[in-house]
């Protein structure tokens, strides 16, 4: 090959990655453009924005709302059917108390001895053969607590299916207090 067709020498390549000198990272000239995009052979840094939503974020919280609002009504059923039954087993305790205490009050009934006393201070008895003494004031009243019988109901005047007859009866019968009522029309023509 002669000289004047010999082609021409490459550039050596430099380690900042251009083959032309001044045109590299490396290059500090002022106005010199800067390369558009990533170099070659290099990663690409991730952009940082902000927070973004996708269509699965916004799936997943939609499904979770779904589900708190369904789960919401039946932890409301249960918290209300577990306030009940506290409020119930109290009741039953109370009335098992009572039941206890009644039948306390049943056994001691049935005691004699019990009995006797009872009589002796609600109603002021004594035994056959025991004098009773009652203390009396110079005023002439008893002193101390002096035991009453309730009185008896008062008898009914006449029996309730009397009355109820008798109610019955009344219901047909006009009363005399109420006046009668003037005809409407005769009313109207006399105006």
């Amino acid at each position: 090959m002669s000289p004047a067709h010999r082609p021409p020498p490459r550039p050596q390549r430099r380690p900042g990655g251009s083959a032309r000198p001044g045109r590299g990272p490396a290059s500090t000239r002022p106005g010199a453009p800067r390369p558009r995009g990533p170099r070659p052979g290099t990663a690409t840094p991730a952009r940082r924005r902000g927070p973004q939503l996708t269509t699965r974020a916004v799936l997943l919280v939609a499904i979770l709302v779904l589900l708190l609002a369904s789960y919401t009504s039946s932890l409301h059923a249960w918290w209300q059917q577990r306030s009940e039954i506290n409020a119930l087993e109290a009741a039953i305790a109370s009335h098992e108390a009572a039941i206890e205490e009644l039948g306390d009050t049943q056994v001691r009934w049935e005691d004699p001895a019990f009995v006797e006393a009872q009589a002796r201070e609600r109603f002021g008895w004594v035994m056959p053969g025991e004098v009773g003494y009652r203390v009396i004031g110079a005023d002439g009243q008893v002193r101390g607590e002096v035991p009453t019988l309730a009185e008896p109901p008062a008898p009914r005047d006449r029996p309730w299916y009397e009355s109820l007859w008798g109610s019955t009866k009344e219901a047909g019968v006009p009363s005399a207090d109420v006046p009668e009522r003037p005809d409407p029309d005769t009313v109207l023509e006399e105006r």
